[in-house]
């Protein structure tokens, strides 16, 4: 097996006891790691804001009476298969785009492209599968959730850019990465509404806060290589922004819920996500790089619990 930086195959910011190295065989690693599957918090974060669209327009569509339970189910299925496919293909991308900056980062230059043991013709056609299964999950929706998901294309392929060229490139990835609180209700209905619209710039400001925590793991080695960031950008004033974005996301939700007409239950949901984001802002210590990865982790328990509320709420407005 090839050493890398003393790993044996794995990278540095990933736990070794993941079942990608119990499972697959050696040969697999590197595109495993290529596709993150070491990592799910990237496609958990990818899919929540699907299933959070998906169940509240589920939520709206029971008093038009065309609700279905069976459905929905399906396409929360789905959805779960092109976050996992749609995340790996965008980090692979992302990969190819950054390898020269990767090398020079303590914390990514053993993943597979800087440590050579993927080529970038072997990244590429690996790009390609896993965007062939993206186009099957997206092609069983209809045909305005189809137009609607392609569009998001030109964000992700825009992202790996913005670090170069503003302060904000978290903003960029949060409208790739809540581009599913639009498709989740359009997948529904076939259009969009301003609930929907709401629920995404509620994902996209989400979005900025927990990469912000995430971003102050590699601030040190960013502000060597010129690579900017919300982390760098805030600095010491970063509890006070996540206050701000973290207090704008509730808010956005809020009235996003209350336009689309859900029940109780989806604003406990709510309640107790706004205890999470409390907690995260009062424990955050940004010199403390392996606290803010757990913080920034900590977003998925986030996600479940607005999802969980609404899913719930669905269940008492049943009839």
């Amino acid at each position: 097996m090839q050493q890398i930086d003393g790993l044996n195959g794995r990278v540095s910011d990933a736990p070794s006891d993941n079942w990608v190295y119990r499972i697959l065989p050696p040969w697999l690693w590197p595109y495993a790691q290529l596709a993150r599957w070491d990592r799910p918090i990237g496609w958990q974060l990818l899919m929540w804001p699907c299933f959070w669209s998906a169940t509240l327009a589920a939520n709206a569509a029971i008093e038009p009476r065309v609700f279905s339970g069976a459905l929905l189910l399906y396409h929360l299925f789905l959805y779960f298969i092109g976050s996992v496919a749609m995340r790996g293909a965008g980090c692979t991308y992302n990969d190819l785009v950054d390898q020269e900056i990767d090398m020079q980062v303590a914390r990514t230059r053993s993943r597979p492209l800087p440590s050579g043991r993927v080529t970038r013709r072997q990244a590429k056609i690996f790009i390609g599968l896993q965007a062939l299964v993206g186009l099957f999950v997206l092609l069983q929706f209809n045909w305005f959730a189809v137009l609607l998901g392609t569009l998001s294309l030109g964000i992700v392929a825009l992202y790996p850019f913005a670090k170069r060229f503003t302060d904000w490139p978290q903003f960029f990835l949060g409208l790739a990465f809540s581009w599913g609180a639009l498709v989740g209700w359009a997948g529904i209905f076939g259009s969009l509404s301003f609930s929907a619209f709401l629920l995404y710039l509620a994902s996209v400001v989400w979005t900025i806060g927990y990469d912000t925590i995430y971003a102050h793991q590699d601030k040190e080695d960013d502000e060597l290589i010129g690579v900017r960031s919300t982390a760098r950008l805030f600095g010491e004033r970063t509890r006070l922004a996540l206050i701000g974005l973290y207090g704008l996301t509730l808010v956005l939700m809020f009235l996003s819920f209350a336009i689309a007409g859900v029940g109780l239950l989806a604003f406990v949901g709510l309640l107790i996500a706004a205890g999470m984001f409390a907690w995260q802002i009062r424990t955050l210590d940004i010199n403390d790089g392996a606290q803010c990865l757990a913080l920034f982790k900590s977003n998925t328990r986030v996600g479940l619990i607005v999802f969980l509320g609404l899913f719930v709420s669905l269940l008492f407005a049943i009839p």
